[in-house]
């Protein structure tokens, strides 16, 4: 009897090693990575011309900026979306060692919810008629053409820099003509225009939202 248990025992090692192999940590990253690039590709998919692109930050500065935001803390970063003869661009206005001259840039949805630098990503689609997505087309290239620079004062009464959110904010208020469509946050006497805002409000649907 116990010869035939080892002579078993022995037939099932190489499986049993072979899944010991495929469970590895490379193997295991290698899949998680395949995942991730799934769920980017899919999110991609789903992209329409002006829609709202979030992404959340692994970085301290990130979860700092994330702070700001007052009801939903769960995005640090965002952009509006142009696709230019098929083309998809992911436009936001960073600063910092990302971005040294800080002027308004436009980036590949990839490169924008590269999962090495991000926890995840969502994508959100404004209640706009076709004029105003023109409006917001044409705005989002005049501040491309401008060349606009970070704002690292965070003054909304200013367009001659912009923090991201404050991109975004104007854009979509000016292309609608309602400086009520997003809402403002305020801590005491200062009032700004948090993340959350941008996509908490009620002209604005989600589409997709992933974790890696």
């Amino acid at each position: 009897m116990w010869q035939l248990i080892a002579g078993i025992s022995i037939l099932l090692l190489p499986f049993s090693c072979r899944n010991a192999v495929s469970e590895s940590p490379a193997a295991i990253a290698k899949a998680a990575h395949k995942d991730d690039l799934g769920k980017i590709l899919y999110g991609r998919s789903l992209l329409k011309d002006g829609d709202l692109v979030l992404r959340t930050g692994n970085d301290f500065i990130s979860l700092t900026l994330r702070q700001f935001s007052l009801h939903n803390k769960t995005y640090s970063h965002c952009g509006i979306v142009r696709i230019i003869h098929g083309k998809i661009y992911v436009y936001n206005a960073i600063g910092g060692e990302d971005n040294p001259d800080a002027r308004l840039r436009r980036d590949s949805f990839e490169a924008f919810c590269d999962p090495e630098e991000n926890s995840g990503f969502g994508v959100f689609q404004y209640d706009l008629t076709s004029m105003q997505h023109h409006r917001l087309d044409s705005l989002v290239d005049l501040y491309y053409k401008l060349r606009i620079r970070f704002d690292l004062k965070f003054d909304l009464r200013t367009d001659s820099a912009m923090y991201c959110a404050e991109f975004v904010y104007k854009a979509v208020t000016r292309a609608t003509k309602d400086s009520a469509f997003i809402p403002l946050s305020h801590i005491g006497s200062f009032e700004y225009v948090a993340i959350d805002n941008l996509f908490l409000n009620g002209h604005t649907q989600p589409v997709y939202q992933a974790k890696f």
